[in-house]
């Protein structure tokens, strides 16, 4: 069939069975849009800024394991999409990001609205392509849904320029891929692993160092099968939330800087580190000399970059996640393992002894009082997106996760303003169910993105947004008191809005509360108008994030509240 280059793009998302797109029109992808508009396969929302849409389709992604799609247009469309792709590289979320481009008899002589766009996003992509002959766009949508979907997952760009939307040729969609260059490595090496589960068997306290990997391969039930069959305590990463679920007696919380106590210990003090789909990243292991440092380290992954790119493990084994740990539970029958009993209630006593708290108050709302309340209230129901800082720190230690893309946050690149369009992704993904996207989100964070407000409003998105708000960009003034002799500075953000009334005005639902009574009342009216609100909780202004591991500091070396050692 015969058709235009733009007719091309949309005809390719709909045979990659693409239902949503998030975008942002403009004058190099016209004809794309032009299309778009004729068509009837996917739902196209409009954003209000670009970044915003990269940022909804990873929500979207990172909530159902699909690929997320976003078009924007060139220059400063395209510009403004890079912290979005920078976000998803970083936390290996598959996207495929498609930009328009000056026609190819305009590339490099500075035309309007003309940037390199395939350099620019070289760094911050997984793989970029500019297309340069219309015969092979539709193998190049076809490639770029295929490798931002396998091996380590991450965001592909397609750079399109004009004419060749323009252009008229033969649609052929191709069937199968080719690329000798890419081969990920997805099963591992016997003899590792017989190695590794022998290392697991000769271990006296082994542990289970959870990353991310383990919620983009979907092994969250094998991992829980593999602690529960030999009885191995689990720690997870930032990422990796929910994958053991809270509930689970061998979960002993998150490791890091804002790990939890009996986390760092355990990683402190195993003789076994078997880490499943972590990086080894610097805000989980503190000073990395010292990390599990009277362990020997079992990693396994599917990147082989990210194997010894920190630490060099003693058993690496690279492969796909989830039929790794398939093969390491049918291996069990193989060998003897000692009884982890004792590993596992010293961990219990730590717990025990230094529990994850807070010092609560009934004269002002602490900020971790609403999302143990939502926790309470909405447990497995929500699914909670963040913003970045001292929020997103103490939704990860204090929200009661059950279950894996329960929790959707900024990792790697730590990004203010992800979280409304983050939550806008998700709650389109949980249309038609009665689960609720609820977005927890600061002061500072939320005005990076407020136009996304607007979006919500119009595509019926009915995201809840929980500001807790400490009139402060609340971890850089965390900083700032602990290492920089308390002096703020440019962190005091008492010049506010009235965010009950912004809220309105873009046609949502807004309360302010300052008691836990009135929390609860705007927590259920917002659940019952299913529309988009927006929570502003006025909280005690000082409160520190705690535990902390201090730069440069060891993980068994951390800054506890108050009372604790």
């Amino acid at each position: 069939m015969r058709m235009t280059g733009a007719k091309m793009v949309v005809e390719s998302l709909h045979q990659e069975g693409v239902e949503v797109v998030f975008g942002y029109p403009g004058g190099a992808i016209m004809n794309v849009y032009d299309e778009i508009y004729k068509q009837n396969y996917f739902q196209h929302i409009l954003n209000r800024h670009e970044q915003a849409s990269i940022i909804a389709a990873e929500g979207y992604a990172r909530a159902t394991g699909r690929v997320g799609v976003s078009i924007v247009t060139s220059g400063p469309g395209f510009t403004n999409a890079v912290t979005g792709l920078a976000d998803a590289y970083m936390d290996s979320i598959p996207l495929v990001v498609i930009s328009g481009q000056v026609p190819t008899t305009i590339i490099g002589s500075d035309g309007f609205q003309e940037i390199d766009a395939v350099g620019i996003s070289r760094p911050c992509t997984k793989h970029n392509y500019l297309v340069n002959r219309l015969e092979d766009l539709p193998r190049i949508i076809k490639e770029a849904f295929h490798i931002a979907s396998t091996g380590r997952p991450g965001p592909v760009h397609v750079d399109i320029p004009k004419d060749i939307t323009a252009e008229m040729g033969e649609f052929i969609y191709p069937s199968e891929i080719n690329l000798p260059t890419y081969k990920p490595t997805v099963n591992y090496n016997k003899k590792q692993l017989k190695r590794a589960m022998e290392a697991i068997s000769n271990a006296k306290k082994p542990l289970l160092y959870v990353g991310g990997g383990a919620v983009l391969s979907n092994c969250a039930f094998e991992i829980r099968e593999l602690a529960k069959k030999l009885n191995i305590p689990a720690v997870e990463t930032l990422m990796a939330r929910g994958v053991m679920g809270d509930e689970n007696p061998l979960f002993f919380g998150m490791l890091g800087m804002h790990g939890e106590f009996a986390a760092n210990m355990a990683a402190h003090e195993t003789d076994l580190l078997i880490s499943l789909g972590a990086r080894f990243d610097d805000r989980v292991t503190g000073r990395l000399d010292e990390f599990a440092s009277k362990a020997k380290v079992i990693h396994v992954d599917i990147d082989p970059t990210s194997i010894a790119k920190l630490v060099v493990p003693d058993f690496p084994i690279v492969g796909d996640l989830k039929i790794t740990v398939k093969a390491m539970i049918e291996a069990i029958d193989e060998n003897e393992f000692n009884d982890y009993t004792n590993w596992v209630e010293l961990l219990r006593d730590y717990r025990e002894k230094e529990p994850l708290r807070f010092i609560d108050s009934n004269e002002v709302i602490k900020p971790q009082w609403p999302i143990q309340r939502v926790g309470h209230l909405l447990g497995a129901r929500a699914v909670v997106s963040t913003d970045v800082g001292q929020h997103q720190m103490w939704t990860a230690q204090f929200y009661p996760f059950s279950y894996p893309r329960q929790w959707i946050t900024s990792g790697g690149l730590g990004t203010m303003g992800f979280g409304l369009p983050a939550a806008m992704g998700v709650a389109r993904a949980l249309k038609g169910t009665d689960k609720v996207a609820i977005n927890f989100t600061g002061d500072g964070s939320i005005l990076m993105n407020i136009q996304e407000l607007m979006t919500c409003v119009e595509y019926e998105l009915p995201v809840i947004n929980i500001i807790l708000n400490n009139n402060y960009l609340g971890m850089v003034r965390q900083w700032q008191t602990m290492f920089y002799g308390n002096r703020l500075s440019e962190t005091d953000l008492s010049a506010q809005p009235n965010f009950k009334m912004l809220i309105e005005a873009f046609g949502g639902v807004g309360y302010r509360v300052t008691t836990k009574e009135e929390f609860d009342i705007a927590l259920k009216d917002a659940l019952e108008k299913k529309r988009p609100a927006m929570i502003e909780v006025v909280v005690a202004r000082n409160e520190e994030v705690l535990p902390m591991v201090p730069n440069g500091h060891a993980l068994n070396e951390m800054t506890l509240i108050e009372g604790g050692k």
